[in-house]
């Protein structure tokens, strides 16, 4: 099957993405074989701000791991409620690798490096009181979605989102994450290597309580890849990613106008999913 070519099931698959519905098609299982690694496996510790060995084995210290702020209880029992079931009002479509997605947000080629309003109308009515929460935080003072993309995992698909680094040409400096309806593991990966760990893969695993809020930013924004794998995934999991526009469309950079006319409709509120 040609890359970015449909599978024939009723999945949002492409390429060398997959989930468990496309899994059991011949065409696919070739791409479950994949290069093993050494691997260098860390916690995260909040408290510490910092990755911890997985296996106290005395080859392997303790790190500053920087670029991640988490905010537990972000939203309360009676919020989450509401907000998954104003979402379920909403269609979801099928997203890769077993998710599925309401988007909120312009409409972007990053390959050509085009962006324009299209038939974007705004964030959600329903998202007006957590950004505005989210500025009450030092952390997230000066931050303006400008997009907003709700993600929909569950286990019987086999949902994931394999490592990569968003795109730093359109979106800012902070990838703001709300995570709904059950605990994950967002995994920071580095196949470069870190200080004396140069022959293999480093791991961080950065435990994400549910109801909470996690900002990637920095490094770990930048330099390391971020995932969630399908082992992490127990029960129904959403979240709600919020993205800010990038130095280049603020205000002195080249697509300041456009930048402001993209904030202008994303902050009204009135969105609906695209």
């Amino acid at each position: 099957m040609a890359t970015g070519e449909m599978h024939s099931t009723n999945c949002g698959c492409k390429g060398i993405r997959t989930c468990l519905r496309c899994e059991a098609e011949e065409s696919k299982r070739h791409l479950l074989q994949k290069n093993e690694l050494i691997h260098y496996d860390f916690i995260y510790d909040p408290v510490l701000k910092s990755a911890v060995p997985e296996v106290e084995n005395g080859t392997q210290k303790s790190f500053v791991f920087p670029g991640i702020f988490l905010w537990e209880n972000f939203v309360s029992e009676d919020e989450e409620r509401e907000l998954i079931a104003r979402m379920d009002q909403d269609v979801w479509r099928e997203s890769q690798s077993g998710r599925r997605k309401q988007d909120f947000g312009p409409k972007v080629n990053f390959k050509k490096r085009r962006v324009h309003a299209g038939n974007f109308t705004g964030l959600p009515a329903i998202s007006r009181h957590l950004v505005d929460r989210m500025s009450k935080s030092p952390q997230l003072a000066s931050f303006k979605p400008v997009e907003q993309c709700n993600l929909d995992y569950d286990p019987q698909r086999g949902s994931a989102i394999d490592p990569h680094l968003d795109d730093s040409w359109l979106w800012g400096e902070h990838l703001v994450t709300i995570n709904l309806l059950s605990d994950t593991v967002l995994t920071m990966s580095l196949d470069q290597g870190w200080g004396d760990m140069d022959d293999g893969e480093v791991r961080v695993a950065v435990h994400v309580p549910r109801r909470s809020l996690i900002v990637l930013y920095g490094e770990a924004r930048h330099r390391w890849k971020h995932a969630i794998h399908r082992k992490d995934i127990h029960s129904r999991r959403v979240c709600s990613t919020f993205r800010e526009l990038s130095e280049e469309f603020l205000q002195g950079g080249e697509h300041e106008k456009l930048g402001s006319e993209l904030l202008d409709i994303a902050l009204r509120f009135r969105g609906v999913p695209l």
